[in-house]
């Protein structure tokens, strides 16, 4: 039997999920179709780089990896992802809220059906 390549020697299940469900989170990268996405072509892109979703399941793969499905609601796709892909928005340390400075009030709309707009 073939062995199963498993992209790193790391267990992500001996820690806790590093997202929750409902949490806002933001796709790292590009997500095509690996094809186990029904209805849309091999290839075809399915998330696109800075998207952002809410995690709306949890599961796990090879007894190894965390996925999390992830409704991205500006594509309309719902997609299972890795934590490597995926950063928080709700969930950033302290220090990063520091040097984003000012521009960290705006990650508090972003995704949300909340305006920035005051009329």
């Amino acid at each position: 039997m073939a062995d199963i390549n498993r992209d790193s020697d790391e267990i992500e299940l001996a820690s806790p999920p590093r997202f929750s469900y409902g949490e806002r989170v933001i796709a790292r990268s590009v997500v095509r179709n690996d094809g186990t996405y029904n209805g849309r072509d091999i290839g075809e892109v399915l998330v696109n780089k800075g998207e952002i979703g809410y995690v709306i399941n949890i599961n796990t793969f090879l007894q190894q990896f965390y996925i999390y499905a992830v409704d991205f609601v500006e594509s309309g796709h719902r997609v299972g992802m890795r934590a490597k892909e995926l950063c928080t928005l709700d969930n950033l340390p302290e220090e990063v809220l520091a040097q984003l400075g000012e521009k960290a009030t705006a990650l508090q709309t972003l995704g949300s059906a909340q305006t920035t707009k005051e009329s």
